[in-house]
């Protein structure tokens, strides 16, 4: 898509207030998901054992509804997509709640995966092709939306363990309003109208293919960061469960604080790269939140750590917009397909962080596993050049993927 700029419209406007929502809505529904995890395994009666494999299964699953998205967006758009599979989403999390059973957990998390995977490429599509037209970077203010929305999740979990409520209560009624939310929403999501030519564009690219090499090094940024996302989203409460002996109540803090933070990265992120570019904001990134997953290692009591992972939070707040926003430099004219190939690597980074982490701490403890990410999050400065200002790269008629 070409990076330039159109005049801000109302309808433009709309279009990312809609899209802000959007993001909102999937972060509340996601983290009141993760935050839960140790009720969902209680209710389900799923064994320490085998929770990994659920939780590396959701990725696997995601993964494929995400790439299966680069086909489907050629034949309708990011935005058909998304008035589609987010209020799929909303619903399955109401699966989630309503059964007992170990096969029931297992096809309402089946279904949560494969929609989630289609909802998070066609909202990054959307976002992507949104910075293109405005001309300047807007990435970040998307994911402090879906920061603000796990912390709207994070707090609805808290209050469903401290008033006692069921998870079909509260998975059922938030699943219910959410969904209903954004399909009202839906009617301004971006279209040609906002976009202008980027649907042609998205038509004539579809008869060709974008390489695997110049992509490599920000696949490799993404997939750590969402192996540090995926430690604290999936493991930070069960840390605070079992490895600093802490109540059920208090599980549900650090990924709130985890979130918090990140807002107020997120929020601030986008003038920080104005101004200071994005290769400097994403080693920044990298090393801060290697910092927090050490703190969060040594931790001596909840409270400490709960701080810790909001450390964590502001680093990992800059380097996953930059990975999306450096795809769509190096491939103006093919973004949408580059972003569905960074997307993957989001759910690479959950299939090897959840059970690599949980393993660890089955075998050595938690305070060792959170050593993990703390390493692999610093191999972002091995690739951060990739985040640099970029040729613009433009596949040849007989390009070949490799």
């Amino acid at each position: 898509m070409t990076t330039a700029a159109l005049e801000i419209t109302p309808g433009l406007r709309h279009a990312r207030s809609s899209l802000l929502f959007s993001y909102v809505a999937q972060g509340a529904v996601f983290a009141l998901l993760v935050t839960r995890i140790p009720g969902i395994q209680t209710q389900y009666g799923i064994s320490d054992g085998l929770l990994p494999v659920f939780l590396a299964a959701v990725p696997i699953l995601a993964g494929v509804g995400s790439i299966s998205m680069e086909f489907v967006v050629k034949k309708t758009s990011p935005r058909a997509v998304l008035r589609v599979v987010q209020p799929l989403v909303c619903l399955t999390l109401l699966g989630v709640g309503l059964g007992d059973r170990m096969w029931e957990a297992a096809v309402a998390l089946a279904a949560f995966g494969l929609t989630v995977g289609g909802l998070d490429a066609s909202q990054a599509m959307s976002a992507v092709a949104l910075q293109h037209r405005y001309g300047r970077s807007i990435m970040q203010t998307f994911y402090a939306a879906f920061s603000l929305g796990g912390i709207i999740g994070a707090s609805l979990a808290w209050a469903q363990v401290h008033f006692k409520l069921s998870l079909l209560s509260m998975f059922g009624t938030v699943g219910v309003l959410v969904a209903a939310s954004v399909l009202v929403a839906g009617r301004w999501y971006a279209g040609p109208a906002e976009l202008g030519r980027a649907v042609e564009e998205a038509a004539e690219a579809a008869n060709r293919s974008i390489p695997w090499k110049p992509l490599l090094p920000l696949c490799l940024a993404m997939c750590v960061a969402y192996i540090g996302d995926a430690t604290v989203s999936n493991w930070a409460a069960k840390y605070l469960q079992e490895g600093l002996h802490s109540s059920e109540q208090m599980t549900t803090v650090p990924y709130n604080a985890y979130m918090v933070v990140m807002l107020i990265g997120r929020l601030l992120g986008d003038a920080r790269v104005q101004s200071w570019g994005s290769v400097r904001t994403v080693r920044l990134g990298a090393a801060v939140c290697a910092a927090g997953f050490l703190l969060v290692a040594v931790s001596p009591s909840s409270w400490i750590a709960v701080a810790a992972f909001a450390v964590v939070g502001l680093g990992i707040s800059v380097i996953v917009p930059q990975v999306f926003a450096a795809g769509g430099r190096l491939f103006p004219r093919d973004s949408d397909a580059a972003v569905a190939r960074l997307n993957i690597f989001n759910y690479v980074g959950f299939l090897v962080g959840a059970p690599l982490v949980g393993g660890l701490a089955g075998a050595t403890g938690y305070r060792v596993a959170m050593l993990v990410p703390m390493v692999l999050i610093l191999t972002v400065f091995t690739v951060s050049k990739a985040f640099g200002p970029s040729v613009v790269r433009e596949p040849e008629a007989d390009t070949v993927a490799v």
